[in-house]
């Protein structure tokens, strides 16, 4: 967290009031999204991905609970809805992203999702209740967390086969472009898991509707799937917040540069995680490793130099493979993701992972 090694850093020159750490978030409860995946499983409620606010954060920062209306820059100030401003030499965006399943028409009354915690319980209601039939997983981009579409597939998979319902059951797997995934050898590592789990798979299959009523779900190519449980990782959109203040594209991506992380025109603005429009994966360990980068630019900054330091485009994913296992890929801009061959041990550090997440916000990893 981007405060917090501010405020570490920075210590001296908070206590003698030359600097001010100033966070705001829309609530004073921290949330760990990735725990909404074990959710629709049951294997994680929302007591596990609920802290508060404070408690990962140094004392040293500040925190305004509340929400943003836009970001004034000729004023250099927040305004919040509640009138306030906050005004910022520096300003580190971070606002993420949202689920937008709104934009396929037929989606919210036909289908399911697990990017939010409401959904995700709803989801799990219904995996609970499934007793077998065509469950069809079909993927929209752009979309955070690159690889949870191939997690809850084979998540699913092993949840059906688990409950005896595997030889009543198909899962299908749709992808929008040319193959089973955007990243190409994580693309060649699925299409020799797929078929061995008899998973189903349609590629070039871009959603255009679901119909509730006749339960299908129809491509823009025009291929029509029927099916009985729809989970659907929908497009994703930056926040509202974002084109309020005209920072961003049609999307609501901000332009960024891609090593420097500083929001293209803007010296004394920085973006990192969902809210960049950089080609690199929205997943939780980029924004980690862009918030070192950016810690790093604005101390040194601070106290006099130019910050130089260089985002490298480095991503480090874990993908739960179902079996108890699981996989991982890193990569960054120059160097290509190689699946690692699925164990029982790389399953077992994603959960200490996500019990040791708390601990890493905080600080004291």
């Amino acid at each position: 967290m981007v405060s917090n090694q501010l405020a570490r850093q920075l210590k001296a020159e908070i206590l003698r009031g030359e600097v001010e750490i100033t966070v705001i978030n829309e609530s004073d409860t921290h949330v760990y999204q990735p725990l909404f995946l074990y959710m629709a499983f049951d294997q994680a409620v929302p007591e596990d991905a609920h802290r508060p606010e404070k408690s990962v954060l140094s004392r040293h920062v500040k925190l305004v609970v509340g929400n943003a209306e836009r970001v004034e820059r000729e004023k250099s100030v927040v305004l919040m809805s509640d009138g306030q401003e906050i005004p910022y030499d520096y300003l580190v965006i971070a606002t993420g992203s949202r689920p937008a399943p709104e934009s396929i028409p037929g989606l919210v009354e036909g289908g399911h999702i697990f990017y939010t915690e409401e959904s995700a319980l709803k989801l799990r209601d219904a995996l609970l209740s499934f007793k077998g039939g065509r469950l069809v997983v079909t993927v929209a981009v752009p979309h955070k967390c690159p690889v949870a579409p191939l997690e809850f597939t084979l998540m699913a998979q092993d949840w059906l086969n688990a409950r005896g319902l595997g030889e009543k059951s198909q899962v299908v797997y749709t992808y929008p472009i040319g193959r089973l995934h955007s990243l190409e050898p994580v693309a060649n590592w699925a299409n020799e898991v797929f078929p061995a789990r008899n998973i189903e798979t349609h590629t070039f299959f871009n959603v255009e509707n679901v119909d509730p009523e006749e339960k299908t779900i129809t491509s823009m190519e025009g291929e029509t799937l029927s099916y009985d449980l729809l989970v659907a990782i929908p497009p994703h959109m930056g926040q509202d917040v974002i084109h309020r203040s005209e920072l961003g594209d049609a999307g609501n991506w901000i332009p960024t540069n891609r090593h420097s992380l500083q929001m293209d025109g803007a010296d004394n603005i920085y973006v990192l995680g969902d809210a960049t429009n950089l080609p690199i994966s929205k997943a939780g360990s980029t924004a980690h490793f862009e918030a070192d980068v950016v810690a790093a630019n604005l101390i040194n900054r601070i106290r006099g130099g130019r910050g130089s330091a260089r985002y490298d485009g480095k991503v480090f994913c874990f993908i739960e493979t179902g079996h108890d296992q699981a996989t991982y890929i890193k990569f960054d801009y120059e160097h290509p993701p190689k699946p690692q061959a699925p164990s029982e041990m790389i399953h077992l550090y994603k959960l200490a992972f996500n019990k040791m997440y708390w601990l890493s916000a905080a600080g004291v990893l």
